[in-house]
């Protein structure tokens, strides 16, 4: 079971059996290539097809079955330890987000920044929908959640987000609401492009106070960034990103 004592925990690169003298190091360096290669190719064929096998993983990895398989010992342990892998990469990126000022364009920042990662992977997301189970797949959102409930409690906290309903349902809300839109998508009832938009939009409208305006849904354009520590100008018109 992934993660279990004495175990690796999924998406780590685990340290492969010690060897002897020089050999083993360079046996351990090698290890560690093959399940980053691993784990980018299962990203990769999974992103395009979610039903990619093993051996179609394996093939883009440049690696033999037996090699993937030494190193996960089923497709569903392969697809765990992808999705960790996927979303501490996306964590760095999301650290990068400048997350102050107005609560409200923080809010559509963060937005800006996370769906491309979710719509790039989100048939990599049906396949671990499918592979494991809800509880798991939440759990491994934990950490990265942890930077939008931060969010949420300042935005409370400064009147901007509604306070009458708990913050851990707010963060629930914009959870739902972004993997909703990726599965909204596969289905073919949301157009990627118009994604973002309505994310915002909807987020928006759930978070203002009640008896409110909600202010309008104003998505960041692709390659464009919100002024750290500012208010997106009106129309929504941003300049470039640096």
């Amino acid at each position: 079971m992934p993660g279990a004592a004495g175990e690796p925990e999924p998406g780590t690169i685990p340290e492969p059996e010690p060897g002897t003298r020089g050999g083993g190091r360079e046996r351990r360096a090698d290890a560690r290539r093959n399940i980053t290669a691993i784990l980018d190719a299962a990203l990769e064929c999974l992103a395009r097809d979610p039903q990619a096998s093993i051996a179609d993983i394996a093939r883009a990895a440049g690696v033999g079955r037996v090699t993937l398989y030494g190193h996960f010992a089923s497709r569903a342990e392969l697809i765990d330890a992808a999705f960790v892998y996927l979303l501490r990469h996306a964590g760095e990126t999301l650290d990068a987000v400048d997350l102050t000022g107005s609560p409200r364009d923080a809010l559509i920042r963060l937005v800006a920044s996370s769906w491309p990662i979710i719509d790039r992977f989100r048939t990599a997301l049906a396949a671990a929908e499918r592979e494991l189970p809800p509880e798991r797949i939440r759990a491994h959102h934990d950490e990265p959640l942890r930077r939008v409930r931060v969010l949420i409690d300042r935005g409370q906290q400064d009147g901007v987000f509604r306070s009458d309903l708990p913050a851990d349902w707010l963060v629930a809300i914009f959870y739902g609401i972004l993997h909703g839109a990726a599965g909204e998508i596969n289905a073919g009832r949301l157009q990627a492009a118009d994604a973002a938009r309505v994310i915002t939009a909807t987020l928006l409208a759930a978070y203002t106070p009640p008896g409110r305006a909600v202010p309008p849904g104003r998505a960041v354009p692709p390659g464009r960034a919100v002024p750290p520590g500012g208010a997106v100008p009106p129309g929504g018109a941003v300049p470039p990103a640096p």
